[in-house]
C-alpha cells in the first residue's frame, strides 16, 4: 500500500526507509544491500531481503547508478529473438548475467526483414536504455554504419556483421561444418548434398563456404546447394525435392530443424535414412538426440558463448573505461556427434 508525504501527495511503492522499519535496521544497510554492496553480514542480509519480498520493494536503479556508476544491467539485442539460436544463446546470457548479479534487458529488432532504418531506430532506443553494456546476438544485415552505438559502451557480439568491429563470441562454424562434411565422405559417400540457411545469414554462408570448401579439398565438385530459412518447414517442403533425385545419398543441413523437416519428407516419400539417404544436421538441440533415428548433428555450445558474451562485456565494465581490442575473438569448439541418421551409403 502506496504512504501519503507530509505534503499530502501520495508516494506509490514502499520507500526504503519501510524496509528498513520491517528488517530492524538502517536505511543505510537496506541501501548497501540493494547496491550489492559485501560489507554486510549474511544474517543481516538475509534480513533485508526477506523485508523487501514481503512489501514488494524494488531498488531504484537509477539512483543506483548516480550512487556508483552502474545499473546492474545488460542490454541484449537480437533481430529475432523466436529463432532456436537466438533463445539458447539468450538463455546463456541470462544465466551468466545473473550469476554475475546483473539482469538482462530485451531489445529487439521486430520487422521480418529488418532494414537500415530499423537499426538506425535501434541504435537510438540503446542510447536511452539504462545499461551498462551491450550484447548483440545474430545482427545481420546491421553495420558500423547503420547501428552507431554510444561512444565508450562496453559491447559484444557474436554471429554478426560486426565481427571485427567489437570483441566476439563465435562458434566454430567451420570446423563444424568440415567435421559434418568429411563423416560423410569417410562413410564411402561420393558427394555431399548441402541444405543451407537463408543468404542473409552469416552463420548460414560460413557453414556453406566451409561445406563447399571441404569437398574441394577431398577433390568433389560441390553440386548446387539447397536454400532453406532454418524451419522445420522449409526443410520439409526442399526434402520433397531431394527425394525426387536416387542420387542423393548424404545431406548436411545447416541446422537440426531443417533436418528433421527434411528426414519426414524422405519418409514420406519411401527412402529410408540413414539406409538410402544420410543426414547430417548442426546444433545439437535438445530434440536431436529423441528423434527417431536419432540426429547425427554437430554441437554448438550456445550455452558457453552467452557465458563468454558475458565474460566481454563485464570485462569492459569493469576496467572502468579501458576499452577491450575489437578484433579480441573467443572461438567455442564444436563437437560432431555421431547417432543413427549417417551409414555407409546404399550398395550400387
Amino acid at each position: 500500500m502506496g504512504t501519503v508525504s507530509g505534503r499530502g501527495r501520495r508516494k506509490t511503492g514502499p520507500s526504503i526507509e519501510d524496509v528498513a522499519r520491517l528488517a530492524g535496521v538502517s536505511a543505510q544497510t537496506v541501501s548497501r544491500v540493494s547496491t550489492g554492496a559485501e560489507a554486510v553480514r549474511p544474517e543481516t542480509k538475509a534480513r533485508v531481503l526477506e523485508a523487501m519480498a514481503q512489501l514488494g520493494y524494488s531498488p531504484n536503479r537509477a539512483a543506483r547508478a548516480l550512487r556508483n556508476g552502474s545499473f546492474g544491467t545488460i542490454g541484449l539485442l537480437a533481430h529475432r529473438y523466436e529463432r532456436t539460436g537466438e533463445v539458447l544463446t539468450t538463455g546463456g546470457v541470462v544465466k551468466a548475467a545473473d550469476d554475475e548479479g546483473y539482469t538482462v534487458t530485451l531489445l529487439s529488432i521486430e520487422s521480418e526483414t529488418a532494414d537500415a532504418a530499423d537499426w538506425e531506430s535501434a541504435a537510438h532506443r540503446i542510447s536511452n536504455q539504462a545499461i551498462d553494456g551491450l550484447v548483440i546476438i545474430r545482427a545481420e544485415e546491421a553495420t558500423p554504419e547503420t547501428l552507431t552505438l554510444p561512444a565508450g559502451m562496453p559491447v559484444a557480439v557474436s554471429d554478426s556483421r560486426l565481427v571485427g568491429h567489437y570483441p566476439a563470441v563465435m562458434g566454430d562454424q567451420l570446423q563444424g561444418s568440415r567435421d559434418a562434411t568429411r563423416h560423410l565422405l569417410k562413410l564411402g559417400h561420393r558427394t555431399v548434398h548441402h541444405l543451407a540457411g537463408p543468404t542473409d545469414s552469416e552463420p548460414a554462408l560460413m557453414r556453406r563456404g566451409a561445406w563447399q570448401r571441404a569437398l574441394e579439398a577431398a577433390g568433389v565438385r560441390a553440386p548446387e546447394a539447397w536454400i532453406g530459412d532454418w524451419t522445420p518447414r522449409s526443410g520439409y517442403e526442399i526434402g520433397k525435392r531431394i527425394a525426387e533425385d536416387p542420387d542423393v545419398t548424404a545431406v548436411f543441413a545447416a541446422n537440426d530443424e531443417m533436418a528433421f523437416g527434411l528426414i519426414r519428407a524422405l519418409h514420406e516419400a519411401g527412402r529410408g535414412v540413414p539406409g538410402d539417404v544420410s543426414v547430417v544436421g548442426f546444433d545439437a538441440i535438445a530434440l536431436s538426440e529423441y528423434s527417431y533415428p536419432p540426429l547425427t548433428t554437430v554441437r554448438h555450445d550456445f550455452q558457453r558463448i552467452g557465458q563468454e558474451l558475458v565474460k566481454l562485456v563485464l570485462a569492459q565494465i569493469r576496467s572502468r573505461g579501458v576499452s577491450a581490442a575489437r578484433h579480441d575473438r573467443v572461438v567455442v569448439p564444436t563437437e560432431l556427434i555421431v547417432r543413427g541418421t549417417t551409414a555407409p551409403p546404399p550398395a550400387a
